[in-house]
């Protein structure tokens, strides 16, 4: 079951009637962006942690070109 907790998210006034008046789900898109901010956090941090093996396999990549080349199809 997906728990939910409520949030209070103030916004000014013309940008909550303009979303309305487009027929915005604010919840949904706050939710979404939310979601996407998340991943793209976790995605730099994960990034940063294991940059230096990152480095050496590219490295190694560019020097010894990619496991198995030869039998890539395309």
């Amino acid at each position: 079951m997906n728990q939910r907790k409520t949030a209070s998210v103030k916004l000014p006034a013309d940008v909550f009637l303009e979303a309305e008046s487009l027929g915005l789900d604010v919840a949904q898109l706050c939710e979404k962006k939310l979601r996407d901010e998340i991943k793209m956090l976790k995605e730099q941090d994960w990034n940063r942690q294991n940059a230096n093996f990152l480095a050496a396999y590219n490295s190694k990549v560019e020097q010894e070109d990619v496991a198995l080349q030869e039998w890539r199809a395309f």
